[in-house]
């Protein structure tokens, strides 16, 4: 298949009059028309002074919207989507550390967001739907009074070595760091995904991912849209309404992660009829590892291949797939290498033969050229040009990737990736607490959930309640501790360091 390197390019490949994104209760939006709602949200930035490479902030709660003001940001300047969901500091550290020039937000939007924009001196965006006009349509308009700026230093369509969008990425450290992916990154993994999956003209998605992941944006989004091919986009997930939309899109297939999977699951016994109605040719999941009991009660209820692939944000997105049929599907393994170059390493840079377990690492068009500003992390996590995932497994002889296990501490639930390290630094901010330590408790349907062990100072006293309270005012409500204990001294190893792995099972909460 053709290899595009820029999001233009990419979305080129629709007909016209081709429907391209669809949304409930509004007439689907053509190709025509969506190209140009791009063109026109590249004028509107361009007459606000902000061009190619200039980084704009979207926070959208709306999905359809989110869709599309990404794409029209990202074909002429550098998209950031933001969780809506974020506190405010949050959105004082992502939007000061993005050095983003605008923010994006539908009219009337009270969001914290806001005032850390105007704290900032961002220029504010309002985003005002036009639904009539086509799903996901808008218009946007400067907030405030003062005069639009000159025009950019480099306006119009982005090319290929121009940064498409910017993610933070956690890590073992509090801080997040910021990855750049480059308009050919992005354009080269949507190819990717396509092939893998086979897109033609005639498939339907219904994307219910939140479009401010790496996951919605190009499994869900754009390679879907690289072929030609059409994508209903729900305002957010709600397993009540899936089966409503699905009756209304009429799919041929949807991605999701685990978690949204196994709540589709509970009821699918009551719409047994939408679902003969309406076959999948297939359904993906990614983002964190399905098991494989869920995989089997998937096929059987929709009597279609479950494909589970792997991705991280900085390979945007995906790195290995399970194929399609004929091909073997091996629950329990994420696939073959779909797009980048997928091998095992040792801790010195060796790459190890079949069936060795070691770090998983990649190379490829699709992978980051490297953290922003952070060569400390660049050193650590690129070796001889192989990006390493921080992920442990190993490659069979066929191709098949397992992953054996994590080699980072970040804490996954339900496909939200955060930094332990970052609860503690809100935790130690009460007046009452002296230490902390943040850990990863085993859920059963989100994978993980933060727990976190305190030591308070002498003299002073606080509750289990008040301190999940006090950092949900500073967090957003995936990263707040489900579970506190207090404790007379950290847990430590034998060398006295700090043990995140594994300090769940030592205390009886696995």
């Amino acid at each position: 298949m053709k290899r595009c390197s820029t999001l233009t390019e990419l979305l080129s490949a629709g007909a016209d009059d081709a429907p391209a994104i669809g949304a409930p209760g509004a007439p689907d939006l053509c190709y025509r028309d969506l190209r140009r709602l791009i063109m026109r949200t590249i004028a509107s930035l361009n007459g606000c002074g902000i061009g190619r490479n200039d980084r704009v902030a979207i926070v959208l709660n709306n999905a359809v919207d989110a869709g599309t003001a990404f794409l029209g940001v990202a074909c002429g300047a550098t998209a950031a989507p933001l969780n809506p969901g974020y506190r405010a500091d949050e959105f004082d550290f992502n939007l000061s550390d993005l050095k983003a020039r605008a923010l994006i937000v539908e009219f009337g939007s009270d969001s914290p967001a806001v005032h850390a924009a105007e704290k900032l001196g961002l220029i504010v965006l309002d985003l005002f739907p036009t639904p009539h006009l086509g799903a996901g349509t808008f218009e946007l308009k400067r907030r405030g009074t003062s005069a639009a700026a000159q025009g950019p230093a480099q306006g119009g369509f982005a090319e290929a070595d121009d940064v498409a969008l910017i993610l933070h990425t956690s890590g073992s450290t509090a801080r997040p760091k910021l990855v750049p992916l480059l308009q050919r990154n992005v354009s080269v993994s949507a190819g990717n995904v396509c092939e893998s999956l086979q897109f033609t003209t005639k498939d339907r998605g219904l994307n219910i991912m939140p479009l401010f992941h790496i996951h919605g944006l190009i499994a869900g989004i754009l390679a879907p849209l690289s072929a030609g091919s059409y994508v209903f986009c729900p305002p957010a997930f709600n397993a009540l309404k899936f089966f409503g939309w699905m009756m209304e899109a009429k799919p041929t297939w949807y991605t999701a992660v685990p978690t949204m999977h196994q709540t589709i699951l509970a009821r699918a016994g009551h719409n047994k009829e939408i679902i003969s109605a309406n076959p999948l040719r297939f359904i993906r999941s990614s983002s964190s590892s399905i098991p494989p009991q869920v995989i089997r009660e998937l096929e059987e209820v929709f009597h279609a291949p479950l494909i589970e692939a792997y991705g991280m944000t900085e390979a945007s997105h995906q790195m290995c797939c399970n194929p399609l049929p004929p091909r073997a599907r091996r629950p329990g393994s994420v696939g073959i290498a779909a797009g980048p170059e997928v091998a095992i390493m040792d801790e010195l840079g060796n790459i190890l033969p079949p069936n060795t377990t070691g770090e998983i690492v990649i190379r490829g068009a699709n992978v980051t050229t490297g953290y922003e500003n952070n060569p400390r992390a660049n050193a650590d996590n690129f070796t001889g040009g192989w990006f390493r995932t921080g992920d442990q497994g190993l490659i069979d002889a066929e191709g098949y990737v397992t992953i054996t296990g994590r080699l980072k501490e970040i804490i996954n639930r339900g496909s939200e990736k955060f930094s332990p390290r970052e609860v503690d630094e809100v935790l130690m901010d009460h007046p009452a607490v002296s230490q902390v330590v943040t850990f990863a408790i085993p859920h059963q349907k989100l994978g993980e959930e933060a727990g976190a062990v305190v030591v308070l100072r002498t003299g002073m006293f606080a509750v289990e309640k008040e301190l999940r309270e006090f950092a949900a005012l500073h967090l957003a409500d995936f990263k707040v501790p489900k579970k506190i204990l207090f404790m007379a001294d950290l847990p430590k190893g034998p060398t006295g360091k700090l043990q995140r792995i594994g300090l769940a099972q030592r205390l009886g909460l696995a």
